[in-house]
């Protein structure tokens, strides 16, 4: 917060309104003078930016330099203001708020963002649905990565081993259509919830595909790549396909794949849902176009195995068959539980790599020099 006022009255103001927990927090740096935080030099005014809760006794220069600052430190900085005076500020910002109602026209033009009823709890609400959907883009990438790695691991191993892949292209088009079309909408829009509040802000250089995200994926991935590679190679004898037509027993066991894979791919949305919470079920009963997605991509899979086997090449499935597949799906759930209760480093690992490539240079420098 930072004001005109005199530091009594800001203090005041700052624990009225929860910015100070308690008297003991006003000391410095937490709680200056615009003027003490002026006379800082450029470095040590970085340091401080990061320290400060309230600032009194400020003048626009101030609150422009304090910006200035914690944008150098790597800040992302919003701004409201109503003033002539903020615009500065306002402008020199990553985002600025300004008041519709009470706000001067130099401050409007200066800021990103107008708050139409000059309401402060408005703000709450734009970065709770900036949360929202930036988390919503995040489930998606997640979900479409894992259904993608584990299509192409499987098809190619299957191929370079066998000569023979278990999904083909029209198999592969009704994945992708989960995948980008009803997957996109179902988990695109979620409603944001008070988790997303409790999130620290995204960092201005951080990744899109967190490390929670890169665990998600490899888990779910790697799981169905092993389950779908042996039920490739030793499904005929696994499920006692031996003793009939040998052709038939490949549909039968290609049939499967592709249905425990798809099955997998619906169990798993759920799992997209929460990537970093361990029940994935909350609040999905309030999201009826998920629901209703889930529940139409299932209907449809049921139709596609059952009757449409001439399209696809598809064989029919015995309840017994259905079982299987639906429980190699199923199990997805658990190993997500277990999966979440693995630590994951809160360096991105692009980081590593970056790091890694940087040292293999050097010594390259070192030699052409």
């Amino acid at each position: 917060m930072v004001t005109g006022d005199n530091l009594r009255t800001a203090k005041a103001i700052a624990l009225e309104c929860g910015i100070l927990s308690t008297s003991d927090e006003a000391t410095e740096p937490t709680i200056i003078e615009g003027r003490a935080f002026r006379e800082l030099s450029e470095k040590e005014r970085e340091q401080v930016a990061k320290l400060v809760t309230v600032m009194g006794r400020s003048s626009p220069n101030d609150k422009l330099l304090l910006v200035q600052a914690l944008r150098k430190g790597g800040e992302v900085v919003a701004v409201t203001g109503d003033g002539t005076n903020d615009a500065p500020a306002l402008h020199e910002a990553d985002i600025g708020l300004s008041m519709g109602i009470q706000g001067t026209e130099v401050a409007k033009e200066s800021s990103d963002i107008i708050i139409l009823d000059d309401n402060f709890a408005s703000v709450v609400k734009v970065v709770r649905w900036g949360r929202s959907v930036y988390a919503n883009i995040q489930k998606f990438i997640q979900f479409q990565l894992t259904v993608n790695v584990a299509a192409l691991v499987i098809n190619v191993v299957a191929a370079v081993s066998s000569g023979d892949v278990p999904l083909n292209a029209v198999q592969l088009l009704w994945v992708n259509l989960i995948m980008d079309t009803l997957g996109a909408l179902a988990l695109a829009t979620e409603p944001p919830t008070d988790h997303l509040m409790h999130r620290t802000p995204v960092g201005r250089r951080e990744p899109l595909v967190t490390n929670i995200m890169w665990r998600n994926i490899f888990i779910q991935a790697l799981y169905q790549v092993i389950v779908l590679l042996v039920l490739n190679f030793w499904g005929r004898s696994i499920l006692h396909l031996n003793h009939g037509n040998r052709a038939h027993a490949v549909e039968v066991k290609n049939t499967m794949i592709f249905n425990a894979f798809v099955l997998c791919q619906i169990f798993n949305e759920f799992n997209a849902r929460k990537p970093d919470e361990i029940n994935v079920f909350s609040g999905v009963s309030k999201n009826y176009l998920f629901m209703g997605i889930v529940g139409m991509t299932l209907v449809l899979q049921i139709i596609i195995i059952e009757f449409l086997g001439k399209f696809t090449t598809t064989v029919q499935l015995s309840w017994k068959q259905w079982l299987i597949t639906v429980g190699i799906g199923i199990v997805s759930w658990p190993l997500a539980v277990v999966g979440k209760l693995i630590p994951v480093p809160k360096t991105p690992l692009g980081n590593y790599f970056t790091k890694q490539l940087q040292r293999c240079r050097r010594p390259a420098r070192q030699n052409c020099s």
